[in-house]
């Protein structure tokens, strides 16, 4: 009977461990985040005193809400990917806050739509996919953003987009392929050939079906569709906020 208990202590020891190093992780990668956004924007050359004249000009507590209700409502999930990928619509409206008031803006967006969706809906996915959605989110919004603020254009804005899309998908899948899905693995309990039987189950016509073809399958078609969304979002709107964007 001790020895049980014992080994019941060890193992709560382990998992709380193992969160709270998750938890440090994730602490770590939002500072590191608002750094690269800091840097980013010291090498497009945007000021601080531009970034207050556009927050002047820029409706962004709108901005805000709009997020905040996207960070609940809009998603869904998609056919060629196991139920706990989803697509969202929030990015636009991140993108949207990331133009008026500065690249920090945008990965705070990205963070506190993350945040919300934790404390209103849970998390399904032992706060893995809340990460993943987080820092994926970012791997968009922050290169596109610095080479849209290079030169304030429609045509630097497509750039942006097109960029952040390719990288999206790229490191999207090479950061599931070898960090998220192994984590997922280990802090939800769940292992990892039933997560890839997930998506062998979708795709059964692949008789060999290994993380990489998961990622390559159900992943990167996610991230690019996210990225393409997204982009047609900022180009429906970058006529209306252009005017004020080049008041700076």
């Amino acid at each position: 009977m001790r020895r049980k208990e014992e080994r019941e202590m060890e193992n709560l020891w382990k998992t709380v461990t193992e969160n709270v190093g998750f938890i440090v992780v994730i602490a770590i990668t939002a500072a590191v985040l608002f750094a690269v956004a800091k840097l980013g924007e010291m090498w497009a050359g945007v000021t601080s005193s531009q970034q207050m004249r556009t927050k002047k000009n820029c409706h962004y507590r709108y901005d805000v809400s709009a997020c905040i209700y996207s960070a609940d409502l809009l998603i869904f999930p998609v056919p060629f990917a196991p139920p706990f990928y989803k697509l969202d619509f929030f990015r636009g409206a991140s993108f949207n806050l990331l133009l008026c008031n500065g690249t920090g803006a945008g990965v705070a967006s990205e963070l506190l739509k993350n945040v919300l969706k934790v404390l209103f809906r849970g998390t399904t996915t032992a706060f893995v996919g809340d990460y993943a959605n987080f820092v994926i989110g970012c791997s968009f919004i922050i290169p596109a953003a610095i080479l849209y603020f290079k030169h304030k254009t429609k045509k630097t804005a497509i750039i942006g987009c097109v960029a952040g899309t390719i990288i999206i998908a790229i490191f999207g899948s090479l950061f599931n392929a070898f960090y998220l899905l192994p984590a997922f693995s280990k802090l939800y309990g769940m292992p990892l050939e039933s997560i890839l039987e997930m998506g062998h189950a979708i795709f059964s016509g692949f008789e060999e079906f290994n993380i990489l073809t998961f990622v390559a399958l159900c992943v990167a078609p996610l991230n690019l569709l996210k990225g393409a969304l997204v982009s047609a979002i900022v180009m429906l709107i970058y006529k209306p906020i252009s005017r004020i964007l080049h008041q700076v």
